[in-house]
């Protein structure tokens, strides 16, 4: 068990993130019911392979809603390797999506500076 400073440093995550990802429900600390002096949250050891995998998963472009559907799942290894293989896949054609549309975007840039310089808008 470790307290959120422990957390942080082992993982480089900042405490005021890790407070946001625990309110935003991807994972809970334990509270001590036998202590009443400090309000002290533990953390499980499991909660740095969650942090590990929230940052990865925001890396490749999963949203915290899309993670927090997933983290549960993923972790405790309920998903089969093609459920898995399958939630990636979909994501890289989300991601293509996205680079359609920027590409379309830029191509219209590009026309708009074309018909800026012929004097045209």
């Amino acid at each position: 068990m470790k307290l959120i400073s422990q957390l942080s440093k082992e993982t480089g995550t900042p405490v005021h993130t890790i407070r946001y990802y625990e309110r935003y429900g991807l994972f809970k600390g334990k509270k001590d019911p036998n202590t009443i002096t400090n309000n002290y949250t533990w953390y499980e050891d499991e909660i740095i392979e969650k942090l590990e995998l929230i940052q990865e998963a925001k890396a490749i472009g999963f949203s915290l809603s899309e993670i927090k559907v997933l983290i549960d799942a993923w972790h405790s290894k309920r998903l089969s390797v093609e459920k898995k293989k399958e939630i990636l896949e979909a994501k890289i054609r989300e991601i293509d999506e996205r680079i359609n549309h920027l590409k379309t975007m830029k191509k219209m840039i590009a026309e708009g500076i074309k018909d800026v310089e012929r004097d045209n808008c």
